[in-house]
């Protein structure tokens, strides 16, 4: 079992940053593709940014440039590195990690990319609300 435990996300105006926290505990897994996600009341939920084990990353088009996401291997947390915000970044945000013992599993679901639909993943947090004003 894997808990997440997002932190980090509180209201800005537009232009700022902020430093989203995600603590992984429980059971280690050596593959993995971690990811964040976010909601808008009214809309679809979307992959914003997702990590590999294997160190790739991707990340939406709408965030591609002033968004990072990076991991702390020996704290298990990962992070989301919001800059330039805008208005319509606001959204509860979401960590979220989907897990392997073994590589030909995790190769077999993602092809070794973690760049596809992670709405299947098996472990999630709580979510924080990251809110942007004009």
């Amino acid at each position: 079992q894997v808990q997440l435990v997002e932190s980090g996300g509180g209201s800005v105006q537009a232009g700022g940053s902020l430093r989203l926290s995600c603590a992984a505990s429980g059971d280690t897994y050596r593959h993995y593709c971690m990811g964040w996600f976010r909601q808008a009341p009214g809309k679809e939920r979307e992959r914003v940014a997702a990590l590999g084990s294997n160190g790739n990353t991707n990340y939406a088009d709408s965030v591609k440039g002033r968004f990072t996401i990076s991991k702390d291997s020996a704290k298990n947390t990962l992070y989301l590195q919001l800059n330039s915000l805008k208005p319509e970044d606001t959204a509860m945000y979401y960590c979220a990690a989907d897990i392997f013992d073994t590589w030909i599993r995790f190769w077999q679901k993602y092809a070794g990319f973690c760049g596809g639909n992670m709405n299947d993943s098996k472990y999630w947090g709580q979510g924080t609300q990251v809110t942007v004003s004009s």
